[in-house]
């Protein structure tokens, strides 16, 4: 995995993986490689009480009952359907899921205005068409068709940005179970085996775009990811992507924790602003996600690394963060700006610490960028 820049999980975590499946004595539903207790202690780690006799790390972090309802859904004949803001960790459950469930997440269709349905049922070699005439063999499948033959989860991510053609071609797809190939004479349908089904993301911010129609709606169980508040969660997810970071940059950094105090406080100040504003020009444009978060101390932590003193500043940090979430000139820079003034200098004040810092690196971030 060392010459991959992402491996995805099924690699990733394939040791843990096998090791799970060894010791696996529960009953699997359809091809399932994984029990569902098994698949749920895979994404949420495990507990003493679970009587293992090694540690299975937390992976995914937020409420237990989204991702038993996730499993359930999956082992019935429904598809699933995270929904939430950016960043909230739809598509990392839908990977996690898919890699112990089928061990391979790959299979997957991203959603924009230019998915056909040809990036959801099959295509053709032109070549091997001319030279031979359509067959099975000239087929190019899609990732779902090729869920659906192998008894696996599909993917399909960002439903709501693929047009209401797509959109129409999957509820097909969901409700019949099969796809018909109407250019073959003979074997013409490919029927889905048991154990195929369907992780669909939507992004609750692109409401209206492409709307999901009733009838596709009724063929997923939908399940909310809301943006994660809990500080104490909040503070483990980043604090196990920085770990996950350093780790494969092999980089030896000092992060402070009151550093990622500070960064976790500014995010929920950013917060509570972005709620308490009257329109949508007063509110930044980033969703201030944990994504995000872990995005600034990325980018902070490498800016230290190559061009700092190897360890993690709050100046650093701040600059980052004005950096990161100044998007729009010069709405978001005055929206930071204000933060700054209004919350960071009297709390550099009262507090002292790291804040003074950071408040100077911010400003002088939006001085740079104005």
């Amino acid at each position: 995995m060392s010459d991959l820049l992402r491996a995805p999980a099924e690699l990733k975590y394939a040791e843990e993986l096998d090791w799970l499946e060894s010791v696996d004595d529960g009953p699997k539903p359809f091809s399932w490689r994984l029990s569902p207790k098994m698949v749920r202690l895979f994404v949420l780690g495990s507990e003493r009480a679970d009587g293992l006799d090694r540690k299975i790390p937390q992976k995914w972090f937020g409420d237990r009952s989204f991702v038993e309802r996730s499993i359930v859904t999956l082992a019935s004949d429904r598809g699933l359907l995270l929904i939430g803001d950016p960043g909230t960790g739809k598509s990392w459950l839908a990977e996690l899921l898919s890699a112990a469930i089928s061990r391979n997440s790959t299979l997957v269709v991203q959603g924009t205005a230019g998915t056909t349905e040809d990036h959801i049922k099959y295509s053709w070699n032109v070549s091997m068409v001319i030279a031979k005439g359509q067959s099975r063999e000239s087929m190019i499948p899609s990732p779902i068709m090729t869920a659906m033959e192998t008894g696996a989860i599909g993917r399909f991510e960002e439903l709501t940005r693929s047009t209401s053609d797509v959109q129409d071609a999957l509820i097909s797809i969901l409700s019949e179970k099969y796809i018909s190939v109407p250019e073959l004479n003979s074997d013409g349908i490919v029927f889905a085996k048991p154990g195929f089904s369907v992780i669909a993301t939507a992004n609750s911010r692109d409401r209206g775009v492409n709307d999901l129609s009733s009838a596709l709606k009724r063929r997923f169980n939908f399940v909310r990811i809301p943006v994660m508040t809990n500080k104490k969660s909040e503070t483990e997810i980043v604090r196990f992507r920085t770990e996950e970071l350093l780790r494969r940059h092999q980089i030896e950094l000092d992060v402070p924790p009151t550093l990622l105090d500070v960064l976790l406080q500014s995010f929920a100040d950013l917060r509570a602003s972005a709620a308490a504003a009257g329109s949508d020009d007063e509110k930044l444009e980033s969703a201030l996600s944990t994504a995000e978060q872990i995005g600034v101390l990325e980018d902070a932590i490498l800016h230290s690394n190559f061009f700092g003193e190897r360890a993690l500043t709050a100046h650093t940090l701040a600059s980052s963060l004005v950096g990161s979430l100044a998007r729009r000139e010069p709405e978001d820079l005055a929206i930071l700006n204000k933060y700054l003034h209004g919350v960071v200098e009297p709390r550099s004040k009262e507090e002292g610490g790291s804040w003074p810092e950071f408040l100077a690196g911010g400003r002088e971030a939006i001085a740079t960028l104005s």
